[in-house]
């Protein structure tokens, strides 16, 4: 039985990566069999070598196109798109470049929808019963995502076909929206989300240590400014930068990387740093970093960026994770903005309350701004209604209670748990996906698909002797290591340290290990499909060029 989502007795197990209804039948044909065994030398293929549901006769994937309908048995179906390569394709084959071969070669295969269930055997007659529009064949689909050169009239044509599923549709419309920036952004947006624009400088740049000045008990802000002189890119209102510490004169250097908190400017950078315990790098900045002290600098970089338009927006931060969204409301103050605005933010009481003077005196200058501030745990002389409005941590509850509309911009930071809540929250709220903006702090999730989740250690240095080649920096994970050449890439050495990573198909195909190289160069074995962009790295299939440092 061809059923809506699978075939009998081959269920979904990558629901993420290779799951849903237009994915419901993966077709391989026997002609890119003997193509594979003339181009591998094998002649140990099976059927089902590729992970196919059905390996037919026929049906290339230059002949085949995108909504095409067939009846095969009893069963209906329709092609919804190509096959996504992943890594385990390679083991199947024990060829670790298979999948980057399939796209490179234009032999992806195709996926089916079942539009109605029915028996199918082997030996089934597959019968056209209707054609899809703009006859765009699964080899075109395929190279107009993963190729470089993304032709615009081909992008357009392929969203006019209903039958194309949302995943490829959403590839389509974000190259679409590359296109028509006009080069201000690189690499593929069909494949990895924006990284915002490429950075003013590549590497680091001395600014001096202006003033240090204290937030509250445990946050503390340093004012940076250009040794020189000369002016500063204007960083984008929720951008951050990566410091390079030298904590003493022997030790590794200390890289961190913290949000821009700040107004707009090309004269100075601020960024509050909040001290945790047993970090090395806070104590150092709150206990010894002195006004006048230079500090290494990055260009500011990153996605989570106050987006243009007039409707209502929403800010929603816990503990250090206001210092993004306070950038981006200097900006609006700034610009005199008359969005509606709310201001939500948790801590635990007034001696916790970083920035509240400040935020209040950006409000108030603010045409139509409303704020809420909820203390978990207020002091006796904190002052409900004046310090804070109300009790408790700030959740769903309290967003309710604020009236905030649900057709507004969400930017959202703070502790995990916050994050996870309220992300949560909003899209179950009705919320839609697109409307809700997040930072995270330190490491991002993993992407491991098929591994099975499992307790993961805190970042470490690999084990074994160290290595003698290029230092490479886990910005992020705040490690240095030893390039080591037994290592085959990037991602191998950051798995080695419990670096969380994100990866699918590890051949330089998916773009899902694209990554921020802040400082550095990279050399690829093999070359990348497609290039990333300009200040971003593909580390599962790059080894370090000298000394680095990646946003991980």
């Amino acid at each position: 039985m061809a059923r809506r989502l699978n075939i009998d007795g081959d269920g979904q197990g990558d629901l993420a990566g290779h799951g849903g209804e237009h994915r419901a039948v993966f077709v391989y044909q026997i002609d890119s069999y003997h193509y594979w065994r003339r181009q591998l030398g094998r002649d140990d293929f099976t059927h089902g070598q590729f992970g196919e549901n059905f390996t037919v006769d026929g049906l290339s994937d230059h002949e085949v196109c995108i909504g095409d309908q067939y009846r095969i048995g009893s069963a209906l179906l329709e092609v919804t798109q190509p096959r996504v390569t992943c890594y385990r394709v390679g083991m199947r084959m024990s060829e670790p470049q298979m999948a980057a071969l399939l796209v490179a070669q234009g032999r992806p295969g195709f996926y089916l929808r079942v539009l109605q269930e029915g028996e199918v055997a082997a030996g089934d007659e597959i019968v056209q019963v209707a054609e899809g529009p703009e006859r765009m064949t699964v080899f075109e689909i395929n190279a107009l995502l993963y190729m470089p050169g993304h032709s615009r009239g081909q992008l357009e044509r392929a969203l006019r076909i209903p039958a194309l599923s949302a995943g490829w549709r959403a590839s389509f419309q974000a190259l679409l929206q590359q296109d028509q920036s006009r080069g201000a952004t690189t690499g593929n947006a069909g494949l990895a989300p924006s990284s915002g624009p490429a950075p003013a400088w590549l590497g680091f740049r001395p600014l001096r240590v202006s003033r240090k000045f204290r937030e509250s008990s445990s946050v503390i802000s340093l004012t940076l400014e250009p040794v020189d002189g000369s002016s500063l890119t204007r960083a984008l209102p929720g951008q951050f930068i990566v410091l390079r510490l030298k904590a003493a004169p022997d030790a590794p250097a200390l890289l961190r990387s913290y949000s821009l908190s700040g107004e707009p400017s090309t004269e100075r950078y601020r960024v509050s740093v909040k001290r945790e315990p047993h970090g090395g790098a806070t104590a150092y900045i709150q206990d010894e970093l002195q006004v006048g002290d230079v500090l290494d600098v990055s260009a500011p970089r990153g996605s989570f960026t106050l987006r243009p338009g007039d409707g209502p927006v929403v800010f929603l931060s816990a503990g250090i994770g206001v210092t993004p969204v306070l950038a981006m409301l200097h900006a609006l103050a700034a610009d005199a903005s008359t969005k509606e605005i709310w201001w939500l933010y948790g801590t635990r009481e007034r001696r916790e309350h970083p920035f509240a003077v400040e935020t209040d005196a950006l409000l108030e200058a603010l045409a139509h701004s409303r704020r809420h501030i909820r203390y978990s745990s207020p002091a006796a002389e904190d002052q409900l209604g004046v310090d804070f409005d109300a009790c408790g941590h700030l959740d769903m509850d309290g967003l309710r209670e604020t009236a905030a509309p649900r057709d507004a911009e969400f930017y959202i930071c703070g502790p995990p748990t916050f994050m996870r809540d309220m992300t949560a929250g909003l899209a179950g709220w009705g919320v839609a996906a697109g409307n809700i903006h997040t930072e995270i702090f330190g490491s991002g999730p993993s992407v491991t698909p098929g591994i099975a989740a499992a307790p993961r250690p805190q970042p470490h240095l690999p084990p074994g002797a160290p290595g003698n080649g290029p230092r490479v920096s886990f910005a992020r994970s705040g490690i240095e290591v030893r390039w080591e050449s037994g290592y085959q890439s990037l991602l191998e050495l950051a798995e080695a340290c419990d670096v969380p990573v994100r990866w699918s198909c590890r051949t330089g195909v998916c773009h899902t290990c694209e990554t921020g190289l802040v400082a550095g160069a990279v050399t690829y074995r093999p070359d990348p499909i497609d290039s990333p962009a300009g200040d971003n790295a593909l580390i599962c299939c790059c080894q370090p060029q000298g000394d680095i440092v990646i946003d991980l």
